[in-house]
């Protein structure tokens, strides 16, 4: 409801107005979980002078020590505020991102339909999805992107599917034929990205679209993707289907190891808590 999502955006704030000391007690571990400070991703390199004038906060899937799969990469404990400081937090998180969990599977049946697929094609490469909920908060730093200076730099989403809410204050933008198209806030709904797995699996029939954060100034911004992603060890392949008219046009790819490769460029500056 717009209820929830409201919360949602209250609850992200709640995070970022704690003291940076503080929040930076709760930093990036070797699981991709925690805080990732201001400036800290630089998420188009090639064409940025400074990082994404924004500060991050990852929360994966709760994985106890009785998980088959704790010690794999991705997976793993969270890492939490002190409850006293945020009483109720973790479990709005935890909430939250298990109803995004829910919109998401009920859209991959969507896609599934729309591509001539039985509705539950995909429910065994998803049966152990990785799946990242992130808070972010840009700060009042004036976008000039001819300068390099970005709210976050040009990128496509590196999974299956985004669900993304924003505040009510612009800045997202989708490259549409080479020019840079704003994408309205609209209170009380998800804007959805096709990510790059979706892209490879259909052949470039669903294209995982090219998108920024240009910040206006003096005006802070809070956004929180949900990155929904197939299961670590899934092979993402062209399906059958999507390769009749032309050969595929991406080699295979295992899921986890494509997102390994994609942190590790967006990231190479920040040390990650061990």
């Amino acid at each position: 409801s717009e209820e929830d999502l409201d919360e949602h955006l209250r609850q992200c704030r709640r995070f970022f107005k704690l003291p940076v000391e503080t929040k930076r007690s709760c930093l990036l571990n070797e699981n991709h979980r925690g805080y990732t400070p201001l400036c800290s991703e630089t998420l188009d390199p090639e064409h940025q002078s400074k990082g994404d004038t924004k500060e991050g906060y990852y929360i994966g899937k709760e994985i106890d020590d009785t998980s088959e799969k704790k010690g794999w990469p991705l997976h793993g404990a969270n890492v939490w505020p002190n409850e006293e400081l945020l009483p109720g937090w973790k479990n709005h998180m935890l909430t939250y991102a298990e109803k995004m969990h829910h919109v998401a599977k009920k859209i991959l049946r969507l896609l599934s339909l729309a591509l001539s697929l039985p509705p539950e094609y995909f429910d065994d490469k998803f049966s152990d999805p990785l799946m990242m909920l992130r808070l972010l908060h840009y700060d009042a730093t004036e976008s000039k992107p001819s300068e390099g200076v970005l709210g976050a730099g040009a990128h496509t989403d590196y999974g299956m599917l985004t669900l993304l809410l924003t505040d009510s204050q612009p800045g997202l933008q989708v490259l549409i034929k080479d020019s840079w198209v704003d994408v309205p806030p609209r209170p009380g709904a998800l804007i959805v990205n096709v990510g790059d797995m979706l892209e490879r699996w259909t052949n470039g029939k669903f294209h995982s679209a090219v998108h920024r954060v240009v910040s206006q100034a003096g005006r802070e911004r809070y956004s929180s993707p949900f990155f929904f992603e197939a299961d670590y060890d899934a092979l993402v392949a062209c399906l059958p289907s999507c390769c009749i008219d032309e050969p595929a046009k991406y080699p295979p790819v295992i899921m986890g190891e494509h997102l390994l490769s994609k942190y590790a460029k967006t990231y190479k500056d920040e040390k990650v808590q061990s």
